[in-house]
């Protein structure tokens, strides 16, 4: 899953979340114009957020973490994470598994309905993953967290009409297909684009999403562009209930950590200027601090089928002449963790006997002299594309390209990309080099590792290629024995280091200031809040 708004925050490398309280002085509340009944917004079951709002509702669509918030509390699936993020049953109540682990049989709960009432059944999932197949929906996700299932890639390819994989048993049981016995399959199911959508409410119209018919804790009560997202408790879901009545989320709007001091608002993600005082256990906010560790990597990708950078020896260089450490302790004052290689730190399976490219200028040097650039200005100017508008630039990239134009003597260009674009068409904006984040969608080595470095993926912007990488992703896919797993994900991350087919910079934490009567406040190594679970202590 990308990150999103990466430039917000060097904290928090996606859309900033904050929950805000707009309740006049004396406890009335200012109540929010809807087409139905007014909603009690009191500070006694409701949720004030303020948030910049999700580029997509779209389930088949939705591929970044500010639309995630949003998508993964209005819809559901089969599967679930759970707070230990492993697997377990949602709308499939329970599921078998046959044929070598290559056939999975579904039996659905008979109790879940739509947002409107409307009984959900498995001819809703065939349809809402078929309709992300089709290429006229155009989904960015279904190639990579559905294409296991046999008859995903011809469907994709228009070669199909349907998904010769899904089975339809009878009205509560699903049968699907993969193409081989895969671990990690269950944990793709509980990405955005595998979670169900209502045939009716989607054919009602191209924007269909900005009235949601979902099965979530949540529904949709009320959106006005810029202004307002008002989710409401959903009173049919078959689950345990939203502990809030109400979470209304006001966006665009304030100076998140000014309101939190000022009172008016209940949680804010701490931004790197007010990192340290928050730290200091001297300052009161030091008791409402929150650290969250997240599945994430941010990273430097290369356009690694041009000149220079299809030269290993070059990509090398550039990596070893990036001092982490500097920018980790001085510039983002130790609110990261270094990254020297792909796996963040609590990934399962991840090794600690990978052999980093640590900075190293003299060899870097040598490194562009071995590539025939004995003369490192003899390689154009290379143009990195990062997100954002306005001119403003982190102060760790600035430092960044400094070392690479003093150090090395080459020059670089940064040319920012409105962020909508960015993400949503980055291999049309990747230039010669791209910053790119990366959180984790499931807790496995695969969602890394394959998903941004097997040649040819989707989500491979750079479009790196080694055989023998693939090899081994290939192998790691369809073993079933954890350590045997784990020991190629390892051979195969070392080749991607050793390779340099990025630059790693670091793995990310969350702080978030906490009031202390808001309640079971958490967010998941996904680095997405669980507002289900959120109630007000007052």
């Amino acid at each position: 899953m990308k990150y999103h708004n990466m430039h917000r925050s060097t904290l928090r490398l996606c859309t900033l979340v904050v929950l805000v309280a707009v309740l006049c002085l004396d406890g009335a509340c200012a109540l929010i114009e809807t087409d139905h009944q007014q909603p009690d917004l009191t500070r006694d079951n409701t949720l004030v957020l303020f948030d910049t709002g999700p580029l997509t509702l779209d389930p088949a669509l939705s591929q970044d973490t500010s639309s995630h918030l949003y998508v993964t509390h209005l819809f559901s699936g089969l599967v679930a994470l759970d707070e230990d993020m492993r697997p377990v049953p949602d709308i499939a109540r329970q599921w078998s598994i046959s044929d070598g682990g290559r056939v999975y049989t579904f039996r659905l709960r008979e109790d879940v309905r739509f947002h409107d009432g409307k009984a959900v059944t498995a001819t809703d999932f065939k349809y809402s993953w078929e309709r992300a197949c089709r290429p006229e929906t155009q989904s960015p996700t279904a190639p990579t967290y559905l294409n296991d299932i046999v008859g995903v890639d011809e469907m994709l390819a228009g070669d199909a009409d349907e998904i010769a994989g899904v089975r339809v048993v009878d009205d509560y049981t699903l049968e699907v297909t993969i193409d081989a016995p895969k671990a990690y399959f269950l944990a793709k199911l509980t990405y955005s684009v595998a979670l169900v959508v209502d045939r009716a409410n989607v054919e009602s119209g191209r924007e269909w999403w900005r009235q949601p018919n979902g099965t979530g804790p949540f529904r949709l009560s009320e959106w006005r562009e810029d202004e307002l997202i008002l989710l409401e408790q959903n009173d049919l879901y078959y689950g345990e209930k939203a502990r809030l009545d109400y979470v209304a989320l006001y966006l665009w709007g304030g100076a998140p950590m000014q309101m939190y001091e000022n009172g008016e608002i209940d949680v804010t993600y701490v931004s790197l200027t007010d990192l340290e005082r928050t730290m200091d256990e001297t300052n009161p906010l030091h008791q409402e601090l929150q650290v969250f560790p997240e599945l994430s990597l941010t990273f430097i990708g290369f356009d690694c089928t041009s000149t220079p950078f299809d030269h290993a020896n070059v990509r090398q260089a550039f990596c070893k002449a990036v001092d982490r450490e500097y920018i980790v302790s001085q510039l983002l004052k130790d609110s990261v963790c270094a990254a020297d290689r792909i796996l963040p730190p609590e990934m399962p399976g991840r090794s600690q006997d990978i052999e980093a490219l640590d900075y190293d200028l003299d060899e870097a040097i040598a490194l562009l002299a071995e590539a025939g650039y004995e003369d490192p200005s003899a390689i154009p100017p290379l143009v990195i594309r990062v997100p954002g508008q306005g001119g403003s630039v982190a102060a760790w990239l600035v430092s960044i390209l400094w070392q690479w134009e003093q150090e090395l003597g080459v020059e670089t260009e940064i040319v920012q990309v409105e962020s909508d674009a960015y993400w949503y068409r980055p291999g049309e904006e990747k230039g010669d080099m791209f910053l790119f984040g990366w959180v984790a969608d499931y807790p496995d080595p695969q969602n890394f590792l394959e998903v941004l470095f097997r040649s040819g993926t989707v989500n491979n912007y750079g479009g790196y290629s080694n055989a023998e990488v693939d090899s081994l992703l290939a192998e790691a896919a369809v073993a079933q024995e954890s350590e045997t797993r784990w020991d190629l994900y390892r051979q195969a991350e070392q080749l991607i280091v050793s390779d340099a087919a990025c630059v790693p910079l670091w793995f990310s934490m969350n702080y978030v200031l906490v009031k202390p009567y808001v309640r079971d406040y958490t967010l998941s190594p996904l680095g997405i809040p669980q507002l289900a679970d959120v109630w007000m202590d007052r």
